[in-house]
């Protein structure tokens, strides 16, 4: 009576962390999609120039955590299912995906702080190259078109901001007062785009660590809960 009585308190406790765990799949999922679909990521990275496109590293983390979510949603159903049928081969199924998944969860941590600098350094190093380029082409040759100009407008706008810093950004905007560019947004604003591009990154990248933190604590318990449930079930004589 004392195991089966452990048997089902553990079978609840496991139903529980299973259903909060598939909340938190679908969370990261909608996370994810937000993070794809939000007006400023998205104006920012789908710019081109001179057929180069802006740096994807931030979307390929963010395909990965779509992935992700969905698969969690799957798993949690599955722990769900089989904690409330206390079936031995779902449970272990169950544990065998969770130990996948919290491998790869430490592995794509281990990478992300690593790399963590990665994503907003590249964009910038991207904004610096159109911005040198349409600073060149926009006082040298005022004549011809500028593409250059146009993508580093579209990016001052989408992040309020204008110039690199260091200077960059009151040469910018007197150079717009006296006609020879059009580059600082119309609310004419000289706050550095440096500081705003690694603002909007670095934000982004601790919500994801933040999400991925959570979701590993559950997962151990899951773990543990899963496995014992299991030996309460074998050693059932009811079973």
């Amino acid at each position: 009576m004392g195991v089966e009585g452990c048997t089902k308190c553990i079978k609840y406790l496991l139903f529980v962390f299973d259903f909060i765990f598939w909340l938190a799949g679908g969370l990261i999922l909608g996370v994810a999609l937000w993070l794809r679909h939000d007006p400023k990521t998205s104006n920012l990275l789908q710019l081109e120039f001179d057929g180069a496109q802006a740096p994807n590293t931030f979307y390929i983390n963010v395909h990965i955590l779509i992935g992700v979510g969905a698969v969690m949603m799957f798993v949690g159903f599955l722990g769900c299912y089989g904690a409330i049928q206390e079936s031995q081969c779902l449970l272990g199924t169950f544990f065998g995906c969770l130990v996948i998944l919290f491998a790869c969860g430490v592995a794509a941590g281990i990478w992300g702080f690593m790399n963590k600098e990665t994503v907003s350094g590249d964009m910038i190093n991207y904004y610096d190259s159109i911005y040198n380029k349409a600073m060149v082409t926009s006082l040298q040759e005022p004549d011809k078109p500028k593409a250059a100009a146009l993508v580093l407008k579209v990016f001052h706008e989408v992040l309020n901001c204008c110039g690199k810093g260091q200077g960059t950004n009151f040469l910018t905007h007197i150079t717009d007062k006296l006609g020879v560019t059009d580059l600082c947004p119309t609310s004419g604003t000289i706050v550095s785009c440096h500081a705003r591009i690694q603002e909007l990154f670095s934000d982004k990248i601790y919500v994801i660590g933040i999400a991925a933190l959570v979701v590993a604590v559950i997962m151990i318990f899951e773990m543990i809960f899963s496995m014992v449930l299991c030996c309460g079930i074998r050693s059932s004589p009811v079973y």
